[in-house]
């Protein structure tokens, strides 16, 4: 009868069990970095209020109701529901059909300074206090263009907004 060596798992040597361990350590890698792609998911909520519930059913408790525009994290996908975040990072289900592909953001300082260009000392265009919901035009370095519902648009920092 043989007996597997010490130290590896499915025996046949060093060699094997070296192998084995580093396709384990590549796939989760791989793993966790899908894992990560999909919690920078956001949506906005696309009705005028949307009921997020404890669980991913209409017959779960209704937890609290989020407003048009506002924008949610998306963690998991199960079939007509999506379990998010929001700003607050309260966690809840919501169902999809409530939510819109159109990328919003909230300001989340007291009051954040949206500038022509995306630089430190252009012009100030506007100023928008915390809360309010501005939807995102693009986004590139450390900037977002954005456009308030009056339609001023201009930069603001992507520190200053949460929902990207």
């Amino acid at each position: 009868m043989s007996v597997p060596d010490e130290g590896s798992a499915l025996g046949g040597g060093d060699g094997v069990s070296r192998a084995f361990s580093s396709a384990l350590c590549i796939a989760g890698l791989s793993f966790l970095y899908v894992l990560t792609a999909d919690a920078l998911e956001f949506r906005s909520v696309a009705v005028p209020a949307a009921v997020l519930y404890d669980a991913p059913s209409a017959k779960g408790r209704k937890l609290f109701i989020l407003t048009q525009g506002y924008p949610i994290e998306i963690l998991v996908t199960l079939d007509a529901w999506l379990k998010v975040r929001d700003a607050s990072g309260e966690l809840a289900w919501i169902e999809a059909k409530s939510l819109s592909v159109q990328r919003m953001v909230m300001v989340k300082v007291p009051k954040a300074e949206v500038r022509q260009a995306p630089d430190e000392n252009a012009p100030v265009v506007f100023q928008a206090e915390q809360d309010v919901l501005l939807e995102v035009i693009e986004t590139a370095d450390n900037w977002a263009r954005v456009k308030h519902r009056d339609g001023a648009t201009g930069f603001i920092r992507i520190t200053q907004v949460w929902g990207l």
